[in-house]
């Protein structure tokens, strides 16, 4: 078995010049492809995301997805274009997040949007507005429009929140106040809870 080198104890204490990041970018055929810069500001100004708790991770995909699938080039796949694209979406403690993961971790777009998932949108997070949408309830001076936005804003909130549209539809009705609730029954000729969810 080969020995170890010998080292100073100035070669253990000088900064490492071999820096690699959690993300290995999926290799392009295209030899002139670059970001440009104007994309990458496109992206920091349109869909930054910082990890602070009040926002919405599921929005950002879909908004630097949107962004991101913006841009065609021969011989460079959407998840490069993606993967290359997507540390700069970041900031503050989000980009810390990433940064801390493992070096060469993260080899697809779908383990990277699944990790993302897993800090900024737990179960417990999925699970917190799951109730929020099954306790819904109209609030006081505020209409019935507003109410069905308001609920159809923590339904996108969480995507995968797996209410039907019957019990998305029990929900709402149920959470309304009795006079919004009678505006709805004579729109339909009787009781909504008598008519089919479609």
């Amino acid at each position: 078995m080969a020995e170890n080198p010998r080292r100073t104890l100035r070669d253990y204490i000088t900064p490492s010049t071999n820096i690699t990041t959690s993300i290995v970018n999926p290799p392009v055929q295209a030899n002139n492809f670059e970001l440009k810069p104007g994309l990458i500001q496109m992206v920091q100004n349109s869909t930054m995301f910082r990890g602070a708790p009040t926002e919405d991770p599921n929005a950002h995909l879909k908004n630097f997805i949107r962004v991101a699938d913006s841009v065609k080039c021969n011989g460079v796949t959407p998840e490069a274009i993606r993967m290359r694209l997507f540390p700069w979406s970041l900031a503050d403690k989000a980009t810390i997040w990433l940064d801390s993961l493992p070096s060469d971790s993260i080899t697809s777009w779908e383990q990277l949007t699944q990790k993302f998932l897993n800090k900024y949108f737990p179960p417990g997070k999925a699970a917190k507005i799951r109730a929020e949408i099954t306790n819904f309830s109209q609030f006081e001076e505020e209409s019935l429009h507003e109410a069905w936005e308001r609920l159809q804003d923590k339904l996108r909130s969480c995507p995968h929140h797996g209410f039907e549209k019957w019990q998305i539809l029990e929900i709402l009705y149920n959470g309304l106040s009795a006079q919004n609730r009678g505006v709805i029954d004579s729109a339909c000729g009787g009781s909504m809870l008598n008519k089919e969810p479609d």
